[in-house]
């Protein structure tokens, strides 16, 4: 099992900010309900602030994994509009390495590609 903490690639860095602006996404909502049903005006502004920063990290990182990684524009807009709900990043790198857009993070990042001749494709990895 690789370590969560390596970001030597871009798949990788992709999963760190996604689950990071996933937590900031927690933080913040704890903050709200304190904010608005405790009445601590103040609870929002450090979650807040990092919840932004973070944001803006991954709409970075979404960019230059769409670039490293040959995204589609489809689902560079699916990464992108992942980052507005909360938790919408873990559902977004959960399917993108489902389907194969994560390359090392991928399920099938062992199998041959699509294009790859007959004989191939039709090979099993035990």
């Amino acid at each position: 099992m690789t370590s969560f903490f390596d970001l030597s690639t871009p798949a990788k860095r992709f999963r760190f900010v996604a689950v990071a602006e996933a937590i900031t996404w927690a933080a913040l909502l704890v903050a709200m309900y304190f904010k608005w049903v405790q009445g601590i005006d103040s609870a929002v502004r450090i979650p807040g602030m990092v919840h932004g920063i973070v944001f803006l990290a991954f709409v970075v990182v979404s960019f230059l994994t769409a670039y490293a990684l040959k995204w589609n524009l489809l689902t560079l807009g699916l990464a992108l509009v992942s980052s507005l709900p909360p938790f919408g990043t873990l559902v977004f790198e959960w399917w993108a390495r489902r389907a194969g857009h994560l390359a090392e993070l991928s399920d099938g990042a062992a199998a041959p590609e699509v294009g790859a001749p007959p004989h191939e494709r039709d090979k099993i990895d035990v």
